[in-house]
């Protein structure tokens, strides 16, 4: 693990696997620190050399001053990569690590290999849904959030069935600090990719959940349909679709990045 300074944060890090191996950088979601990809890493070092990092506002990076961009937090793993003599690498990122995504294919294009957006959407919802969730994660601190959002990220049944899981995801919610969270909403409620990403010209593959509430298969759907020559896959999961169906998830990913 490490860290690097840029733009004003300590940016929290961590790179594992051969250092012969492609590169791999993950990129979490409004909430989560780089924890989120644990279903993964396992699979993931078989192949490949992983960054995963905590998003400017989460987990063991600072909270910088806000409102943040979805150009800021590209930069940030722009950053990041170059501080590691990283020339390019492959990318994937989940909800707001796919907006990221979007961002670094449509303007740094040359930077990715190969991208995954997962459980993303080009828009995610309307300003007055964040301005609502920004003042209250503001006055009234995460745990006044952290059951809805649980809700939209999980199925009944996988919480049902799987609720330590579960209270693992909703550790790293609660543990998020309220400012950071709040700088990061506006950055999801002030980006609009919908006509950019028509620019990405990198081989780009879209997942989606088909019970995801906060960014439905329809969103994945246009935002592949969008991309020139993006593939789709949607799985029977809501929205954290990597810890619901892991090994599904896991297997998309792999074999698309080793195409």
């Amino acid at each position: 693990m490490g860290s690097i300074s840029h733009n004003g944060a300590k940016l929290h890090y961590e790179i594992e696997g051969r250092e012969d191996a492609p590169v791999l950088v993950l990129s979490n979601s409004l909430g989560t620190s780089l924890e989120m990809w644990a279903p993964q890493m396992p699979a993931l070092l078989q192949r490949f050399r992983v960054l995963r990092h905590d998003c400017r506002g989460h987990g063991k990076s600072d909270v910088s001053a806000g409102p943040y961009t979805i150009a800021q937090l590209g930069g940030d793993v722009l950053a990041l990569m170059d501080q590691l003599g990283i020339q390019r690498a492959h990318f994937c990122g989940l909800s707001m690590g796919g907006m990221i995504g979007m961002w670094l294919g449509t303007h740094h294009g040359g930077r990715i290999d190969r991208l995954v957006l997962c459980n993303t959407a080009a828009k995610i919802g309307t300003p007055d849904v964040w301005n609502t969730r920004i003042d209250k994660v503001r006055a009234e601190g995460m745990d006044a959030i952290t059951g809805g959002v649980i809700d939209r990220w999980f199925t009944p049944g996988f919480q049902q069935r799987a609720p330590q899981q579960v209270e693992v995801v909703r550790g790293m919610l609660l543990a998020t600090d309220p400012e950071g969270y709040a700088a990061n909403c506006a950055a999801v409620r002030d980006m609009d990719q919908r006509s950019e990403i028509a620019a990405i010209r990198v081989p780009t593959l879209v997942i989606s959940g088909s019970h995801d509430l906060a960014t439905p298969p329809a969103d994945g759907r246009a935002a592949a349909d969008t991309i020139p020559g993006a593939r789709y896959v949607e799985l029977d999961a809501a929205h954290l679709s990597n810890w619901e169906q892991a090994e599904q998830f896991t297997a998309a990913l792999v074999d698309f990045l080793s195409a």
